[in-house]
């Protein structure tokens, strides 16, 4: 009987798991279902990899391998567009020579040239030569305008200024150790200027640089033109400049210099902050717009005027410039290498370790 009743009992247990496999088995392939997202169903997000940071973007980005087209060009190519470039300048320049020769060849170009030779006589007599205030102021010109284009150029380039000065009796005005230093060379160079033009209207020498007539223009434009096809108008600069040279000064010293101090005024810490009227009139866009045109309007002058004086008799030149005399000799070369050391000791010196002390003669110096 009791054998009875356990055979009864395990076949009773074998029915009912039997009875409960599929069960389970449904249970399963419901639950791995209800996995499996439902495209149609925006709630569900795709079973994608992500492939965006999450969280705050790192502080070191490790650079990507470099592909073809991000890798630098070899030194040789650019050498080869570099010389393919001044070839090609070469080329227009020769043009541009014999086209202004062939057309200084006409009859009608040759009346030109007779009627404006290139100079003309000032309507007021004054004295020929140079006194010594204007080979000093001269000098001066030179030496801090070539440190101004230095300084001006590193305040462009300047991401993270290394040292900052600030005025004394302003906390507030705050600035960049390099922009004081520039700020200060263009308060020299203008010092340099203005006492240059009163004795320029005081002696009479006023003449040279200031057109009184307007034959300037004819005859700037037949010395243009002489210039250009090498065969250069004759130079009496101890008496008289030509009219270009006499355009060229007079533009640098009147226009530029002026437009030049009034862009970068603006743009200074010294302009008032509180003149909102004149600061609409004149807004700061106009005097970042102009103040490098102006810089690069400087640079190709000085290297045209440095060109012409070694290029149309630079030993009588230098010594007009530097020696105040007419004679053909070696002074003037002599105190001329002289300046260029004292440039070149100029533009080394000019960093902070130099700059620092003398700035701290007027404010104080600081750090990052």
């Amino acid at each position: 009987m009791s054998d009875t009743a356990s055979v009864s009992a395990t076949a009773s247990a074998t029915a009912s798991v039997s009875a409960s496999a599929p069960a389970a088995a449904a249970a399963a392939a419901a639950a791995a279902l209800a996995r499996v997202p439902v495209l149609g169903d925006p709630s569900v997000p795709l079973p994608a990899p992500r492939t965006v940071w999450n969280g705050s973007a790192p502080r070191h980005i490790t650079a990507a391998t470099s592909t073809a087209s991000g890798r630098p060009r070899p030194a040789w190519t650019q050498a080869i567009a570099a010389l393919l470039g001044a070839a090609a300048l070469g080329i227009l320049a020769a043009a541009a020579v014999a086209f202004v020769r062939a057309l200084l060849s006409f009859p009608f170009m040759q009346d030109f040239l007779a009627a404006f030779p290139g100079e003309y006589t000032p309507a007021i007599a004054v004295e020929p030569g140079f006194a010594p205030w204007v080979n000093w102021a001269h000098f001066f010109n030179a030496f801090l305008i070539v440190l101004i284009i230095r300084s001006g150029l590193r305040i462009r380039n300047e991401k993270r200024p290394t040292a900052f000065w600030t005025p004394r009796n302003n906390p507030k005005g705050k600035v960049s150790l390099t922009i004081w230093f520039h700020q200060a060379l263009d308060i020299l160079w203008l010092l340099n200027g203005a006492v240059f033009v009163v004795l320029l209207f005081v002696t009479g020498h006023w003449v040279r640089i200031v057109p009184t007539s307007w034959e300037m223009l004819p005859n700037a434009l037949s010395a243009a033109l002489q210039y250009v096809s090498f065969d250069w108008p004759t130079e009496h600069g101890w008496v008289n400049y030509n009219s270009l040279q006499q355009l060229a000064y007079f533009v640098t010293v009147f226009i530029a210099a002026p437009l030049a101090a009034a862009t970068g005024f603006r743009m200074s810490g010294m302009w008032p902050k509180r003149a909102e009227r004149l600061s609409k009139a004149y807004p700061i866009e106009w005097a970042r717009a102009l103040h490098f045109p102006v810089m690069i309007y400087f640079v190709v002058f000085i290297i045209g005027h440095v060109a012409l004086v070694f290029l149309t008799g630079f030993l009588r030149n230098l010594n007009h410039m530097y020696a105040s005399s007419d004679a053909v000799g070696w002074t003037g070369f002599w105190v001329f290498v002289a300046s260029m050391v004292v440039i070149a000791l100029g533009w080394v010196a000019a960093r902070p370790l130099v700059i620092a002390p003398i700035a701290k003669l007027f404010g104080s110096v600081s750090g990052r």
